[in-house]
């Protein structure tokens, strides 16, 4: 399906969300070296782990008002909340003003609000794409995202030092200004209900006992338990992209020679060599998602689910067992060989399983493999502290292991389910 094909509201969101990324980026793959060199270690990593308990609330209830309320609603809601909270956050590093504690706040404000875009953004898609394309234009998403995470970090790279207050205005802008645009250029996508599920007698607490209720039936639903809990599993990888990775290549990586021809040599070092290879993972998946995306497809789905979360592993050894700049660069396209082989696939699967009067809160559920994952994965920064980056390396690497059994167990229950629906 090409672009030039799709409705008007996913073109607007596709230019639109792909600036508000890439400010983002500049920034935001730093912010673990922030709050760690601000708080300490173990600290900044139990802050981060309590921010986001807030954004798993917020996940849940933002699918629950995808659905109820509409998806444009809650989408420009969300962007403009973004806007406010960087804005707050930016003030909080001014050059007048300095609040690692504001910032912080700030910093965890812009994931509730974040967490309430993501299911009703994913649900708008489902809406309006036919499952045949889906996996296809979700994968162009991604690769949106992932282009953004080429060009983020190499120009924050060059700014973030001594610009920071600048790229947090400068996100700030561009969060208020993409809710302004899907205010006024899209439209209402999500189903139109035969029956209201709120109570007609309108008492507060209705509301959050249909949430719960129309919650617990996708709990009942032992395959999508099943892809949440591999999900967050496999999430304790991908999720250490921000923040193991660029305090470990901060602590290991010292002016090593990158490049060098006779006397010239080009050398890196933390920070820099940290947003190097993350430029390379997103250059990867920029220029490979779709091709890697239909590839996948000549295979059994379950097959690729396992094997990636088997390679995400692999990858992992890897990163602990080099401090050279190139290892570390191979070991990064390792990893993100195994991102790619579920980029278009996870999103795709969670339409299939969801009812289309319920696919806000589907997606807002599958989205808990990240948001559980986000919250929990910030352990993995004390426990380098705690057991040494070898040990933490290795407890990740037992997690993705685990996370492939759950993922054979996910789609043995589907494939039991479809014999007694054919039946």
């Amino acid at each position: 399906m090409r672009i030039r094909d799709w409705d008007m509201n996913l073109k607007v969101r596709l230019f639109g969300e792909a600036a508000m990324n890439i400010t983002y980026w500049m920034f935001f793959p730093f912010l673990s070296i922030y709050f760690a060199e601000e708080f300490g270690k173990s600290k900044a990593g139990l802050l981060l782990v309590f921010s986001q308990i807030f954004a798993v609330a917020a996940n849940l209830l933002g699918g629950y008002c995808a659905d109820r309320f509409g998806r444009k609603r809650m989408m420009v809601l969300s962007a403009i909340g973004q806007g406010f909270s960087f804005l707050a956050f930016s003030a909080a590093s001014s050059p007048w003003f300095q609040s690692p504690i504001l910032g912080f706040a700030a910093f965890a404000a812009a994931g509730v609000f974040g967490s309430f875009y993501w299911p009703a953004s994913q649900a708008m898609v489902a809406d309006l794409v036919e499952e045949k394309h889906r996996s296809q234009v979700f994968a162009i998403f991604y690769t949106s995202i992932n282009i953004a995470v080429v060009i983020g970090p190499i120009l924050g790279g060059i700014f973030y030092a001594h610009y920071r207050f600048q790229l947090l205005l400068a996100a700030a802008i561009v969060c208020m200004m993409l809710g302004i645009i899907l205010a006024k250029l899209t439209k209402e996508t999500v189903p139109v209900q035969k029956t209201s599920t709120l109570s007609v007698d309108g008492k507060w607490y209705y509301f959050l006992i249909n949430q719960f209720r129309d919650y617990a039936i996708i709990v009942r639903d032992k395959t999508f338990l099943l892809f949440i809990v591999a999900g967050v599993l496999a999430g304790q990888t991908f999720m250490q992209l921000d923040l193991l990775f660029p305090v470990y290549m901060k602590d290991v990586v010292h002016n090593q020679n990158l490049l060098s021809f006779g006397d010239w040599s080009f050398k890196v070092g933390g920070e820099q060599a940290f947003g190097m290879v993350l430029a390379e993972n997103g250059l990867l998946v920029a220029l490979l998602t779709v091709i890697v995306t239909k590839w996948t497809a000549n295979f059994n789905e379950r097959n690729i689910f396992v094997f990636s979360s088997v390679v995400y592993g692999v990858s992992l050894i890897l990163f602990s067992q080099t401090q050279w700049i190139w290892g570390l660069i191979l070991a990064m396209a390792v990893f993100t060989f195994a991102e790619l082989m579920g980029a278009g696939l996870q999103q795709s699967f969670v339409s299939k399983l969801a009812p289309e009067h319920m696919r806000g809160q589907y997606f807002a559920a599958a989205s808990l493999r990240y948001t559980i994952s986000r919250t929990i994965a910030p352990l993995s920064i004390p426990m380098t502290v705690w057991i040494g980056y070898n040990w933490t390396f290795f407890v990740l690497f037992l997690l993705t292991l685990l996370s492939a059994f759950f993922y054979w167990l996910m789609f043995y229950s589907f494939e039991k389910e479809s014999i007694k629906l054919g039946s």
